[in-house]
């Protein structure tokens, strides 16, 4: 079994939108989160999807779900007080639903709706050969490390070409994932700041899959413009070569 997790439970506090949390902004005709739903609803390998989302909105995405038409929506569930336990409640409901069975999990963001069907097989893929799959991107500008405590110091410079941008889906065999969110809930860790973080703390070993660059995540009203123009350029075949 394949299960998307798609966490949705921010309130978009940077994005500076008083009357819906960034996830729900339409934009091309349709609110962000259900561009990105819709990607996995279409995928041909994808069984099901979990949604993690912001409890006091649980009801309007239902409403969106329905209008939408996306069959594969399994569950809606409240999101907790960090990404990291938002995500640990999506991964629980999917579990139940899964009954046993071996099951892949995709965590992926509600706010970046530019994957594509390339970038789910291959992290299905990748989970399949080797355990995991972190969807990255390759370092187009220098990294600069700063000092703890002195932000306008330089520590260190890393070597471009061994550095990676962690982006989403993260990927996993759902019992792996799921043990490594109890030990840390265990040990009084609820703020991990991703999935790959997590798991590379307790030292599993992990599976890079390139994603696509314009598979950004919307957080700030610059990352909203910017998706936009990338959706009329997509429309108008102009720039990238998407895949659906």
């Amino acid at each position: 079994m394949v299960t998307a997790i798609i966490f949705s439970g921010g309130t978009g506090s940077r994005m500076n939108s008083r009357a819906l949390p960034k996830q729900f902004l339409n934009m091309h005709g349709k609110p962000i989160i259900i561009h990105t739903l819709e990607k996995f609803e279409r995928h041909a390998e994808v069984d099901n999807i979990v949604v993690a989302c912001l409890a006091s909105w649980i009801d309007y995405l239902n409403d969106l779900i329905e209008r939408y038409n996306l069959k594969k929506v399994s569950a809606v569930v409240p999101g907790g007080d960090s990404a990291q336990m938002s995500v640990h409640h999506a991964l629980c409901e999917a579990e139940r639903i899964a009954g046993g069975e071996r099951t892949i999990v995709l965590i992926h963001d509600g706010v970046r709706p530019l994957i594509n069907d390339r970038l789910i097989s291959e992290n299905i893929a990748s989970v399949r050969a080797h355990g995991s799959a972190i969807t990255s991107v390759k370092v187009k500008e220098t990294v600069l490390i700063v000092e703890d405590g002195n932000e306008t110091a330089i520590a260190s410079v890393p070597n471009r070409a061994s550095t990676r941008l962690a982006r989403a889906p993260q990927s996993f065999w759902l019992d792996e994932i799921l043990a490594m969110q109890r030990r840390a809930i265990a040990e009084g860790v609820g703020d991990f700041i991703d999935s790959c973080t997590l798991m590379q703390h307790y030292g599993q070993t992990l599976y890079l899959v390139d994603g696509p660059l314009e598979n950004i995540k919307i957080t700030t009203p610059d990352d909203f413009y910017t998706m936009r123009a990338l959706l009329d350029a997509k429309e108008n075949s102009q720039i990238y070569g998407f895949e659906e």
